[in-house]
This record gives C-alpha cells, sequence and structure tokens, in this order.
C-alpha cells in the first residue's frame, strides 16, 4: 500500500502540491492584470510577528483580512505540537472560515549557524514537522537552510547545501509517505536562487521545492524577477513583499516595503508568476521599515562570493538606479514603541493584502 502511495505521490507536480489547485477555466479581468486562473492569497504569520498571536488568533485575523491561506511558519503559535486531535481541530477551525493553513519552521541543516536542536537533530525537527503538516492538513511544511553567514562558514554555501540535501534524501521515504512535499526557502541571504536549485535538484524536485521569497532575493544580488524566473516552476509556497531599492555610498541599500510601495515592477512580477506558479498560493511576508546596505563595493562583502557576481547581477544593479533613498521608520512621537510596533506591522499586512486584491486582482474572495 505505501509502494502505491509513493508512486502516486512522485507523479504529482511540485505546483499541485502547494496552491490547493485554485483553477478558473475562464480568462477574467481581475484588477490591472488579465490571468486565467485564480491565486490564493494569505499571509505569514511573521508579518505580525509583535502581537504574540497563537495559532486560532492568526486564524480569526487571516478570516478578517478575507484571506484564503494562513502561512505559519514556525512552531511557536502551536499549544501543542505533536497532537493530531489539536491541530485537525484548528485545520477544521481554519477551514470553517475558508482559510487553509500551510507550516512552516527553521533549519534543517545540521551545520547551517541558525539550527537550533529544540526539536532534536534536523531528521527529527523535519519529521515532526511533516506529522504536524500532514495533521493540518498542509501539503507541505517549510524549512530554511540557514542565514547570509553560512556562505562564509568551512567549505562555504556549497558545503551547508551538501548537508540540507544529505538531511532531506535520508527522509526522502518519510516524507512522500506521509504526501508531504518539503519547501526549502531562500532565506536572510543563504541561498542564491540558481544555488537553491541545485540543492532542490540535488535533493530531488518529485519531493522537494521551494518557498519563494522576493525580498530576500535582494539579499543575493537578485532583482525579484529574475528571482522568479529561475524559482517559480519549484515553487510549493511563497513567502513575499515588495522592497524598494537605491544606490548608496557603500553599494546599494534595500528596504522592504508594503505591496505596491517599493521598486519593484509588481505587474510584471505577477504577470510571470501566473505563467509559473498559478496554483501556488501567494502569501504576504511584510518586514518593513529598517534599510539594509549592502556594500557591494567593497571587497570584504565579495568574501561571500568567491565565484563572483551571481547570475542576473547586472537586473540587480538596473533596478536598484531606479530607486530613491527613503528613511528607516520610527515609532511616532508620543507613542509607546511595542504599540506603535504592532499597529506598524498590522498596517503593513493589511494595505498589503488589499493591494494584492485590488490592483493585483489576487486572492479568491
Amino acid at each position: 500500500m505505501q509502494k502505491n502511495n509513493r508512486r502516486r505521490f512522485l507523479k504529482s507536480t511540485v505546483a499541485a502540491g502547494a496552491g490547493f489547485a485554485f483553477i478558473d477555466p475562464s480568462s477574467v479581468a481581475r484588477g490591472n492584470l488579465k490571468i486565467k486562473k485564480k491565486i490564493a492569497l494569505g499571509y505569514d504569520n511573521f508579518a505580525v510577528r509583535a502581537m504574540g498571536w497563537k495559532a486560532q488568533e492568526l486564524i480569526d485575523y487571516a478570516a478578517k483580512l478575507k484571506c484564503d491561506t494562513l502561512f505559519i511558519t514556525d512552531f511557536g503559535p502551536f499549544e501543542k505540537l505533536d497532537d493530531r486531535n489539536y491541530l485537525q481541530n484548528l485545520s477544521k477551525n481554519a477551514a470553517d472560515n475558508g482559510v487553509n493553513i500551510l507550516l512552516g519552521s527553521w533549519s534543517i541543516c545540521p551545520t547551517a549557524r541558525r539550527f537550533k536542536k529544540d526539536w532534536g537533530s534536523a531528521d527529527d525537527h523535519l519529521k515532526l514537522g511533516v506529522r504536524m503538516a500532514k495533521a493540518l492538513g498542509s501539503p507541505a511544511f517549510r524549512v530554511i537552510l540557514g542565514d547570509s553567514g553560512d556562505r562564509l562558514s568551512d567549505g562555504g554555501i556549497e558545503a551547508r547545501i551538501a548537508d540540507t540535501v544529505a538531511v532531506l534524501k535520508r527522509n526522502k521515504n518519510y516524507c512522500v509517505d506521509h504526501g508531504i512535499k518539503i519547501a526549502v526557502e531562500n532565506h536572510a541571504g543563504d541561498m542564491h536562487s540558481t544555488e537553491l536549485v541545485t540543492l532542490i535538484e540535488g535533493a530531488g524536485s518529485d519531493f522537494v521545492g521551494a518557498n519563494m521569497d522576493s525580498g530576500n532575493a535582494i539579499w543575493t544580488l537578485e532583482d525579484p524577477i529574475e528571482n522568479l524566473r529561475n524559482l517559480g516552476k519549484y515553487a510549493i509556497t511563497t513567502s513575499l513583499r515588495d522592497t524598494a531599492l537605491w544606490e548608496s555610498e557603500n553599494g546599494v541599500t534595500a528596504q522592504w516595503t508594503a505591496m505596491g510601495e517599493g521598486t519593484v515592477d509588481l505587474k510584471s512580477y505577477f504577470e510571470l508568476y501566473a505563467k509559473l506558479c498559478p496554483n501556488t498560493a501567494v502569501n504576504i511576508e511584510t518586514i518593513s521599515g529598517f534599510n539594509r546596505e549592502l556594500k557591494i563595493e567593497d571587497k570584504v562583502f565579495w568574501k561571500a562570493w568567491p565565484k563572483g557576481e551571481p547570475a542576473g547581477y547586472d537586473k540587480f544593479l538596473a533596478l536598484a538606479k531606479k530607486g530613491e533613498p527613503r528613511k528607516a521608520w520610527e515609532a511616532p512621537k508620543g507613542v509607546e514603541k511595542k504599540k506603535a510596533n504592532k499597529d506598524y506591522q498590522k498596517g503593513e499586512i493589511a494595505r498589503s493584502i488589499g493591494y494584492c486584491k485590488e490592483n493585483l486582482g489576487l486572492g479568491l474572495k
């Protein structure tokens, strides 16, 4: 029986595992885009991290925003982890509100800087996430490798990719038997999209794909559209945001923004998205307000890039030339910082969901 299940699973496409197959057979005008399929829309819980909400509160907020999906990308919001009844009840509560839950967690690379032993070994962590995803009705479990510091580790990012691939390959049968695909994110400057493709293909693209993060693409010197071009066909899940980008004293400075408030051509982005991964839900993860300078004029910066400029670097520079400098966000005077931060985060995600619905035609509701 397990062999038959595995055979059926491996015949499925990566895209079919993530987007809950939201298909509209006719071509309809939605917002400013003309698309052939309705694309599900939701949010990543990290967008409202300051709220400290538990899973049910996140579900309620997703319903309030009229989201189709809720991407819970860490275990913190769950009051119980390996409890099937508890997780299934959450899934039912979400479904009753028209929301599908997607699940994620952190590093499964045992040699990465961000790896935690909170959930045992890398294999234990992966298997726990797979069981939880199964109980929640999430077709995928999102994981990460690490961050930009791993590019400077012993053996470089290639060694960390190899270590991650080994974990995934050891646990392939477990993932397949549970019917769960693994979405690996391009996270915090760890992997360029072409490097993530190497990881996916090395592990096996029949059960491993990408959690595509458009904002993180900037930290690996990529135009988000080029990042999409490379990862779109592998995209199982997404954590997307807009970015403002401009030339600065030591190179290029980036500020993540609410959707529609950055430098990225979102119309072109989602026209390509509709072609490459229309069955993959769009989940917005706003992490806005701070500036990060990529010091590309400094030779030290390039120690993390021993092979030199990555693919698509010219388009990254071209995007930066279009932007203008911006100040980082500060809490308004007279407002308690914790409250201001909560209000700011809720405002960013609410505006982003609204923009995606009204201007990009995303969402089923």
